[in-house]
């Protein structure tokens, strides 16, 4: 019978962003042994978390040299896909979905990764909407180039992240193993935190809206609910939570206004609080500017969202890859996770 070494999974990080994968994936005990994001700022803040830049333009990169790994993580650019992204390209007549030459054809960079180096399994994520862009051709496209051409046994989930963070955020994540596996995703809390567990105090006066601004905000609103459309801001309490953080919050922070009572206008979130939104630890550097912050974390990961993925992918690699279980027992919505013995896991 083989024997397996113990030793410490390894992953790639691919479109790494500021590093959420990584931190998720590092929490749970592995090694990350690449990564690559092409846009400047967001390796900036890479490297200061990690003391490592990542690598540019995947497509410039020469796959054979990718060290040897265990799990490929991967937030492949949603933009090409998400609602936002879509109807800003159709009204300015710009190509979207797979169309899109800069970003949307990167899912057949993962496409090639994983066909030469056949990992034991893979995350990744994207907006909600990535199912049923182009009437649902471009998730159909992924789900059969990863199930029939790669021969990757795959299941998928729309996941919400408020169980974990004051904020309402569907992703779709789809996990892969090369070997036939039990998997489930986890389950998460029903209830969640609030946003007055990430406000800080003594908030700097700059974040708060100018009357013009505010006025704007509130005359735009108005002439979308007149016209029966959803588009306006929103203000929030403490006790709420929030709508979904997006990378075009620098503009305005029309989608998340926190109240500071009937005297003052509302005010933007910090970066800080951003981060803290997307599960982000405290000591968390931010190097770059208030702008490109807001970006990064709206494009981010929800760290503890991708943890608990992480720790049921290292839990399944560790069983037998014909392990059934006896009976499937659904855990309380409020439990803790559970921690795989990610350390000593031993892959084939």
């Amino acid at each position: 019978m083989k024997k397996h070494s113990k030793k410490k999974f390894r992953f790639i990080d691919l479109f790494c962003g500021i590093g959420g994968f990584r931190l998720a994936f590092e929490r749970a005990g592995g090694k990350c042994v690449f990564s690559c994001d092409w846009d400047k700022f967001a390796q900036q803040t890479y490297e200061a978390n990690f003391g490592y830049r990542p690598h540019g333009d995947i497509r410039q990169v020469d796959i054979s040299s990718i060290k040897p790994f265990d799990i490929l993580c991967a937030g492949f650019p949603c933009q090409p896909f998400s609602l936002a992204g879509v109807s800003k390209k159709n009204s300015l007549g710009r190509k979207h979905g797979f169309d899109d030459e800069k970003q949307g054809n990167l899912f057949f960079s993962i496409e090639d990764i994983l066909r030469k180096h056949r990992p034991a399994a893979f995350v990744l994520e994207n907006v909600k909407n990535l199912q049923s862009h182009d009437g649902g051709r471009t998730f159909n496209t992924i789900y059969e180039t990863l199930t029939r051409s790669l021969k990757y046994h795959v299941k998928v989930k729309v996941i919400d992240a408020q169980g974990l963070v004051p904020q309402r955020r569907e992703r779709i994540f789809i996990v892969g193993f090369r070997d036939r596996r039990y998997f489930e995703f986890p389950v998460l809390p029903t209830e969640g935190p609030k946003l007055s567990s990430i406000l800080e105090r003594n908030v700097p006066s700059k974040y708060t809206l100018s009357n013009h601004l505010w006025k704007y905000l509130q005359d735009y609103a108005k002439k979308h609910q007149a016209a029966g459309n959803g588009f306006g801001c929103s203000v929030f309490t403490g006790r709420d939570v929030a709508r979904t953080l997006s990378a075009r919050y620098h503009k305005d922070g029309s989608e998340i206004l926190i109240s500071q009572g009937p005297r003052r206008n509302p005010r933007r979130l910090t970066p800080q609080e951003c981060a803290r939104l997307m599960g982000f630890p405290s000591d968390f550097q931010i190097p770059v500017s208030d702008t490109q912050a807001y970006r990064q974390f709206g494009n981010s990961v929800v760290v503890p969202v991708v943890e608990r993925i992480a720790i049921e992918v290292l839990t399944t690699l560790a069983r037998p890859a014909d392990y059934q279980p006896p009976f499937v027992l659904t855990p309380p919505p409020n439990s803790p996770p559970r921690r795989a013995k990610a350390a000593g896991l031993s892959l084939g």
